[in-house]
């Protein structure tokens, strides 16, 4: 019980201490564009109401969902395939590092020209940035598949689609649970982004929106549901995490604990 405790205290000091210095820093404000922490909470109530929520934040939940799925399983069909063979690797890395060097707002206005202004664009947007850190770990992940235990497998019958699945995936999913946490901070950037440029709902389009009429504590009210929302989806991500790599973090204990 005292663990549990002595590990909530030392998750919550941090915030607390940066909520704390931001009250204090702003108690008094009188500058427009800084308003004391106070007046925004204040706000926060009268401006997320649930219709802003179903109108604002759900279609932004649902566009970097799409996005972000999109990514992950283009992220690691094709990792898996590039990192699996040596010639494949050899033609595509000169291409990835071209197209890995672009960054993904400098795409918005090309996809706008083929997708539209609609959630299609949006997704796509999410998705051309989110795919890069996670086809990057998993071909590295393949690529250090221990070479002893793919004998191995192959030795005892293990092939094709059981072969991916119980050993290659299985030995780069700390790698790929990497990439996709990388990705899902990188998502919400390119959410926010995409609804700069052209929508007429979702947090990004509200934040400027916000900004554009000097609604000044309205507009941080959404810059906080936007920290809000990275760190539940964060909490989450820990979850999955930990339930889907419990085998990994059990060895990394155990190993930890031997002499």
């Amino acid at each position: 019980m005292k663990r549990v405790l002595a590990r909530v205290l030392f998750v919550v000091a941090l915030p607390a201490l940066l909520v704390a210095g931001w009250w204090l820093a702003s108690d008094g404000s009188t500058n427009v564009y800084w308003p004391p922490l106070r007046t925004i909470l204040t706000t926060f109530p009268d401006v997320w109401t649930g219709e802003r929520v179903s109108h604002d934040l759900l279609p932004s939940m649902e566009r970097l969902l799409g996005g972000y799925a999109v990514a992950a399983v283009a992220g690691v069909a094709l990792g898996t395939v590039i990192g699996s063979y040596r010639r494949v690797r050899a033609v595509c890395e000169p291409v990835l590092e071209f197209l890995r060097a672009i960054p993904p707002p400098a795409l918005v206005p090309v996809i706008m020209l083929f997708a539209g202004i609609g959630d299609t664009m949006k997704v796509l947007v999410i998705a051309s940035g989110c795919v890069w850190p996670i086809l990057l770990n998993t071909v590295e992940g393949v690529r250090a598949v221990d070479a002893v235990m793919s004998e191995t497998a192959r030795s005892y019958g293990i092939t094709g689609v059981a072969r991916l699945r119980h050993v290659v995936l299985r030995a780069a999913s700390p790698q790929i649970f990497a990439g996709l946490r990388q990705a899902l901070s990188l998502g919400i950037i390119l959410m926010v982004i995409s609804e700069m440029f052209a929508a007429s709902d979702g947090l990004g389009f509200t934040i400027v929106q916000f900004q554009r009429g000097f609604a000044i504590p309205d507009m941080w009210t959404g810059i906080l549901v936007l920290g809000l929302l990275g760190f539940l989806l964060s909490v989450v991500f820990r979850l999955v995490e930990r339930r889907v790599l419990g085998w990994y973090h059990g060895l990394r204990a155990a190993s930890r604990r031997s002499p």
